[in-house]
């Protein structure tokens, strides 16, 4: 059963400390959540983390940030959801935002030592997470092949839409499977109540803002009103996130001359380096942009208007998904859901993390003494990714 519900200072720690650690990309987050959220803490359980997955994985926007929100809107209602957000979004927005005041003085660091740990750490946290994931959510036959045949679907073609299709799949599958099947014990209800009405009025707020905002932005001709226009958008339309975004952000920002394309393209692999979500590259982009406004003012423009689409989409879904999961056709359909979130997880441990982090034997020990101190000794995350961040660079040198 899940513990009581944390404080909000407390959840704002939690996430801030997430922020700071999570490194390897927004699957690799979804592991360093299960293991923070479900495994140590106990806040939410398997089934739980793995609905908010499988309804973020539907929407637009960028998934682990709004599995970060959605955590903490089901734990402590929009406070608590604005708090993880914040948290986690903190420390990546404010090393984007100082690196565009420098953004000619960027370096390559794709061949550090310390880069290549953590990716190597990712891959242990991810896969211990789909080790625990497929224990609680593939149980039968049946579930683990619709996760097998996710990852195939995954590996075959991950591009953008294919997430959201594959989860389609999966919950076809479990309604088809299980519908008839008379479920012990329904999901137990989000710690935090959440009120339909505010869910429908969000949700016609997002709307409001995605087709009144363009008119807004053409008749004011105010910059940073265009900026804020261009990114709210972006975060409205983009299905899969982290690296599909890139070619919608090149196109509203490079094809503008807000942002020349040798300072994109430098921040973009500093953002590759930054833990935290990869969206917070839109601050970047505004405090690196060519006019004003720029600095600060422009990466804080740009941070909250790819973050607040995708924020409020989730706020307006979630209580209407909280009721909607406790159905008995949606629990049918979710079985076979969160068996297609695990194999996806799966999919992602292989491409992108094992073929960008396991390159030699080498490798390929320290993950598996990084994987062991995370599933056997219970060593927490951040301590896992400072140790192969070391071991990485130790590595390297010698």
């Amino acid at each position: 059963m899940p513990a009581k519900s944390p404080t909000i200072p407390r959840l704002f720690l939690t996430a801030l400390r997430l922020g700071l650690t999570s490194f390897g990309g927004p699957v690799a987050h979804l592991g360093y959540f299960h293991e923070e959220f479900v495994t140590r803490r106990k806040w939410l359980d398997d089934l739980g983390l793995a609905d908010l997955v499988a309804l973020c994985q539907s929407l637009p926007g960028p998934a682990s940030s709004q599995v970060m929100f959605g955590v903490g809107l089901a734990l402590r209602g929009f406070w608590g959801g604005l708090a993880c957000w914040l948290g986690f979004t903190l420390p990546s927005a404010a090393l984007m935002i100082a690196a565009g005041y420098g953004a000619h003085a960027l370096g390559d660091i794709a061949g550090a030592g310390w880069l290549a740990g953590l990716k190597i750490a990712a891959v242990a946290v991810v896969a211990n997470a789909v080790w625990g994931m497929g224990a609680q959510l593939c149980p039968d036959r049946s579930r683990v092949t619709m996760a097998l045949l996710a990852a195939f679907a995954m590996l075959w073609n991950p591009a953008g839409p294919m997430p959201p299709l594959v989860i389609l799949a999966g919950g076809i599958f479990g309604w088809a499977r299980y519908r008839r099947i008379r479920v012990p014990t329904t999901p137990a209800p989000l710690p935090f109540k959440l009120s339909h009405a505010r869910g429908a009025a969000t949700l016609l707020l997002f709307f409001l803002l995605l087709f009144l905002l363009p008119a807004a932005a053409s008749w004011s001709h105010l910059r940073g009103l265009e900026y804020f226009n261009s990114f709210y958008r972006v975060g409205a339309l983009v299905f899969g996130g982290g690296h599909v975004v890139l070619p919608l952000l090149q196109s509203q920002v490079a094809h503008r001359g807000w942002v020349n394309d040798s300072d994109f393209i430098a921040g973009y692999g500093l953002a590759q380096a930054m833990p935290g979500p990869l969206f917070s590259f839109a601050a970047f982009l505004g405090a690196a942009s060519k006019q004003a406004p720029d600095g600060w003012q422009g990466g804080l423009i740009c941070l909250l208007g790819i973050y607040l689409s995708p924020i409020l989409l989730m706020a307006g879904a979630i209580p209407f998904w909280e009721t909607l999961r406790r159905t008995r056709s949606a629990q049918a359909a979710l079985r076979g859901a969160n068996a297609a979130v695990t194999g996806i997880l799966l999919a992602a441990l292989y491409d992108p993390l094992w073929v960008t982090a396991i390159h030699s034997a080498r490798d390929l020990a320290v993950a598996l003494i990084a994987f062991m101190l995370l599933a056997i000794w219970r060593c927490p995350s951040w301590l896992i990714v400072l140790l192969a961040a070391g071991a990485g660079q130790v590595w390297l040198r010698g």
